[in-house]
């Protein structure tokens, strides 16, 4: 009881109790589940064939944005979460405003008169409330990031950054007035992005950082931290590289060749696993023409270099070749983490691994058939051989150092050079210690001993150990020179997508501005551009003995590839410059830390969740929206082959395939047998009547189908006759036959 003249206070009230979840918070969730399940049923979001489209892609990340939202809806969390929302959102939009597509081009955005004309108003809105409410944003930020700036960066760094942000956002076009009207909308696009992470990163409270810090240290480690061997860390990574590049290939790419190299890799893989170096030419060449496939002497082979058919053969006798390049990217991932924690300290290890498993460049070259995964095995074994071997003395890391820098030439020549000349400066000493005489004897004679393996298997399908098969097939198709090292007006195979006619310094200037944009593109797949945060340790000048190493990497591979008059073309980035691919996320782990150590060594930053939001944008967004966009039946390669030989009861036919040579006759080509008298359905390019009349002769006993390919079709192949008897086609003469 209250004395008198005391006012009695009021019963203490109880404190309500707290919902675990709040309630918008849940509708958010609701609605993104909503949202995500009627874009998978709903047949708008559908190609005619029910394949998802591109518009599905902006579905997905729009209901992703609300789980985002139902998971930061809370008072620590909730304004960051906010803007990446709308970062997750804006990424997706612009993407749609995208010319990338299955066809054999660079990606471009839509020149603007087409996007004010074609493109849904809601778009071109959404980008444009992006910017309004991002520059409204940063307003009151401003101040403090402008001194943050001036206090971290001289003028001149500032202005260099500035040009490799803008100079690699897009990428030449043979009208200039084009290309410079594009280079300005993907600057402002990279721009209101950048600006949009900056402000998520801005807005975290200090308790949000102070709860973060300790996580994060916990998750990447701490610098002292000895690991030795793989770490539980780096296997996750590469686990998760190999699920991911294994359902891309399986989903996405369809367990199916798509470009011309891989056909024949598949083929050369298929032939090797039967224990042929060439198999006996077809009785119709003309017939079962396919690109990189050559006759010498009544043999029939594949010229180009046999380590990565090899390799591929192993999982063709397991039946899984899809899954050669997944298992190699996750074997990579180990790789590298061990490589870059043997020269960097254990955190930036982390940074590199995971930037690494979260790059689409990587993962995207996985799900493929091509060379470049088993190229970066071989020249991060060698280069953890040479770091072994220096640091320990031992004979055996020498060796190993040796044999995969003899490997890489096996694979891919000009690589090989560059590794080779790489690993041997760094044995000598440059860059780091000089190996002992007899560790460096090893390295130089197992790097030759391997790499002459060449010289026998050139002269058994040459007849010339000095002279390469690849070189001998360019020669003949396209004449001398053509394929030739070094500028000169013959040099080119006259495809269309090579700058000018030869090669000179202005081809090379434009292959290299087309390979760093698709960098700035593929590397990491993220909205602010890919290059800046990888270029920072240059730019800031502090650049330790590990990133020089780096950056020598990088020089090297474009010092080589200037003289070469192919930049790789749009295929999985830049493709020609795959070994950059270690180095770039190397030097941006590298340059994250930089910035950390700019806010002092104890105040918790915003840097690196901000790089992981980048990731998570780019795993939301990029991935799905290349592999629907571009991959999926890309350049219309497609698998429809054994549904239609299962459906149709094929058996031992002939199946003429109407078409062009690609992608129809590769596409189905790609299913022969080695044996082409074999009781299996044998596929033949039905490319004129005067070859269609004499593959009918060599087979006379088969029935036969016509098989129109989707260059005819607009579609999937389909079966225009059969069965056939290959008598009453020969009677119907020239009228019934013939592709295009």
């Amino acid at each position: 009881m209250s004395s008198p003249g005391q006012i009695a206070s009021p019963p203490a009230r109880q404190a309500r109790p707290r919902l675990p979840v709040h309630p918008f918070s849940l509708l958010l969730g609701l609605a993104g589940i909503v949202l995500f399940v009627w874009a998978c049923a709903t047949p708008r979001l559908r190609t005619v064939e029910g394949a998802f489209s591109g518009p599905f892609c902006l579905a997905l990340s729009v209901a992703a944005a609300l789980l985002l939202l139902a998971c930061a809806w809370n008072e620590r969390f909730r304004i960051p979460g906010l803007w990446l929302a709308l970062a997750m959102a804006g990424q997706a939009a612009a993407l749609q405003l995208v010319d990338a597509g299955p066809r054999l081009h660079y990606q471009h955005y839509r020149p603007l008169s087409i996007l004010i004309a074609q493109t849904h108003p809601l778009l071109l809105l959404a980008l444009l409330a992006q910017a309004a409410l991002v520059t409204f944003g940063l307003r009151k930020h401003w101040p403090a990031l402008s001194g943050w700036i001036g206090r971290n960066f001289r003028t001149w760094q500032i202005l260099a950054a500035g040009l490799i942000f803008v100079l690699s956002a897009a990428t030449v076009s043979r009208d200039v007035k084009l290309y410079l009207a594009e280079l300005v909308l993907a600057a402002l696009v990279q721009t209101v992005n950048l600006a949009n992470i900056i402000l998520a990163g801005l807005t975290l409270r200090p308790t949000a950082l102070e709860w973060l810090k300790p996580r994060l240290q916990k998750f990447f480690g701490p610098p002292q931290a000895v690991s030795p061997g793989f770490d539980r860390f780096a296997l996750i990574a590469a686990g998760w590289t190999v699920l991911l590049a294994a359902a891309l290939s399986f989903f996405s790419y369809q367990r199916h060749p798509h470009i011309a190299d891989e056909v024949v890799y598949l083929h050369h893989a298929r032939y090797l696993a039967a224990g042929m170096l060439a198999m006996p030419a077809p009785p119709v060449p003309a017939a079962f023409e396919l690109d990189l496939m050559d006759y010498h002497d009544g043999r029939w082979f594949c010229p180009v270099p046999p380590a990565w058919p090899a390799v591929l053969a192993l999982a063709v006798l397991a039946g899984v070749p899809w899954l050669a390049n997944p298992l190699l990217a996750g074997f990579n991932v180990l790789l590298a983490y061990t490589l870059i924690r043997e020269l960097y300290d254990r955190p930036t290890a982390r940074l590199a691994t995971l930037l690494l498993a979260a790059s689409p460049w990587q993962t995207f070259m996985a799900m493929n058939f091509m060379t470049h995964t088993l190229t970066l095995t071989c020249a991060l074994l060698g280069a953890l051989g040479v770091a072994r071997a220096s640091s320990t003395g031992r004979l055996r890391w020498a060796c190993l150092a040796g044999i995969a820098a003899g490997l890489v030439g096996l694979i891919r020549p000009l690589e090989g050079l560059a590794v080779a000349g790489l690993l041997g400066l760094w044995a000598l000493g440059v860059g780091g210690r000089r190996l002992k005489p007899l560790s460096l004897a090893a390295f130089a004679l197992a790097a030759l001993a391997t790499g002459a393996a060449v010289l026998p298997y050139n002269r058994l399908l040459t007849g010339n150990p000095a002279r390469f098969p690849i070189v001998a097939y360019t020669d003949k198709l396209y004449g001398q020179k053509s394929n030739a090292y070094g500028f000169g007006p013959e040099r080119g195979l006259g495809w269309p997508i090579d700058p000018f006619p030869g090669h000179g310094p202005l081809d090379a200037l434009i292959n290299a501005d087309l390979n760093a944009f698709s960098i700035n593109i593929e590397l990491f797949g993220w909205s602010t551009g890919s290059l800046l945060l990888a270029a920072l340790p240059l730019l800031l000048g502090k650049l330790r003995r590990p990133d020089r190493l780096m950056l020598a990497v990088i020089a090297a591979i474009f010092v080589l590839h200037f003289f070469y008059w192919f930049s790789g073309g749009p295929d999985f980035g830049a493709r020609y410059w795959f070994l950059m691919l270690v180095p770039c996320v190397a030097l941006a782990a590298s340059g994250l830390r930089l910035l950390e150590a700019t806010t002092g060594s104890t105040a918790p930053s915003a840097f690196t969740p901000a790089v992981l939001a980048l990731c998570l944008l780019a795993l939301v967004n990029y991935f799905p929206w290349r592999a629907v966009d571009k991959y999926y039946q890309y350049l219309d390669m497609r698998p429809d082959i054994p549904r239609l030989a299962a459906h149709h009861s094929f058996g031992a036919s002939l199946v003429l395939v109407r078409g062009d040579r690609h992608p129809d006759y590769a596409s189905a080509a790609v299913y022969n047998p080695i044996d082409l008298q074999a009781p299996a359905p044998i596929y033949a390019w039905d490319r004129s009547p005067q070859v269609r009349a004499q593959i009918l002769r060599a087979y006379p006993g088969r029935p036969v189908w016509l098989l129109d390919g989707p260059s005819i079709t607009g579609g999937p192949f389909r079966v225009a006759a059969g069965p056939l008897t290959p008598a009453a086609l020969l009677q119907q003469g020239a009228a019934a036959g013939g592709s295009r």
